[in-house]
């Protein structure tokens, strides 16, 4: 397999619903289109962002089978292929390439709490099961297990792994695994929080998999930009500042919360949360909504707020 190298803004996107609680391609197909038209290189389905974990089988699978069908251009789909156990995660694997799927991306099973060498064995497994391009993403928050970066470097030597993705909080490890030279894309959580983007992109990273496109595609799209001359340097760092305030926001709750509520309130098609996920509402989504309105993505977007019923109590 020849590996290409995804450089940009990754994307991790929302999975809209109807108001009865279906999946709603229409809103899919509008919001890949959002993305395509806004520089984004890559999108991902069927992460965090996108609720994967309160959907169900069945619907993991249509979503598959029916967005990879909506590719019309250059952008790649990668999906959440990630089961409960190795098995049920190559399942996934062989079911997504079989649908079109451009790309994976693996995390460690969650609530298993599985060792280090344990799962290190669990990414080379999968990665040995297929061929198809694969991405690590590291997210100890979540899933309770950490791969340091000895373990990545040794993974990032399999043909199949294109892409990793950090969530800790370690600047450390993002430059190791970096000086390590791997051939994958190297990105990071845009959670300003967490603080990797500034180091991430400044110390040769490839891009961005964050979650803040979803609002903001060409925006995200310019601050993922890898650092390759002073000039480009200068461009990250306006770019930034500028969006910190709306990177606070979007994980002010934990995701999609914040991005989705803020998409529905901006007119995009997102839909509700899934129980017991809850949007939010008052001045906590006023905030929001101001933020935007100084970084004037709703004139740029042709997007108007909306004026949304408010839940009962």
């Amino acid at each position: 397999m020849t590996r290409k190298r995804l450089e940009g803004s990754f994307v991790a996107m929302i999975t809209p619903f109807n108001s009865d609680g279906s999946v709603d391609y229409a809103a899919f197909e509008e919001l890949f289109k959002f993305q395509q038209d806004n520089d984004t290189a890559a999108v991902f389905l069927l992460g965090s962002t996108g609720e994967s974990s309160m959907l169900s089988g069945e619907e993991r699978r249509q979503i598959i089978t029916r967005t990879a069908k909506m590719k019309t251009g250059s952008m790649q789909f990668y999906y959440g292929c990630t089961g409960g156990d190795t098995a049920a995660t190559i399942d996934m694997l062989r079911f997504a390439k079989g649908e079109g799927a451009d790309g994976a991306i693996l995390t460690a099973p969650s609530y298993i709490c599985a060792s280090e060498s344990d799962i290190e064995a669990y990414f080379m497994e999968a990665a040995d099961s297929i061929d198809m391009p694969m991405g690590i993403y590291n997210n100890p928050p979540r899933v309770k297990t950490d791969l340091g970066h000895e373990a990545l470097l040794r993974l990032f030597n399999h043909p199949n792994y294109v892409v990793h993705k950090e969530s800790t909080a370690r600047v450390g490890q993002v430059a190791q695994v970096l000086a390590g030279n791997p051939d994958v894309s190297v990105m990071c959580c845009d959670s300003p929080n967490l603080g990797l983007v500034v180091p991430t992109m400044t110390l040769g990273g490839h891009g961005t998999a964050n979650m803040t496109g979803n609002i903001a595609p060409a925006e995200i799209a310019a601050m993922s930009k890898p650092c390759k001359t002073g000039e480009d340097m200068m461009a990250f760092r306006e770019s930034y500042m500028r969006l910190l305030p709306l990177l606070h926001y979007t994980y002010s709750a934990i995701n999609p919360v914040a991005v989705k509520s803020l998409m529905r309130a901006m007119g995009l098609p997102s839909g509700d949360l899934r129980r017991p996920l809850t949007a939010l509402k008052g001045p906590a989504l006023d905030r929001g909504v101001e933020i935007v309105n100084q970084l004037g993505l709703l004139g740029k977007y042709n997007l108007s707020k909306q004026d949304l019923p408010v839940a009962a109590e």
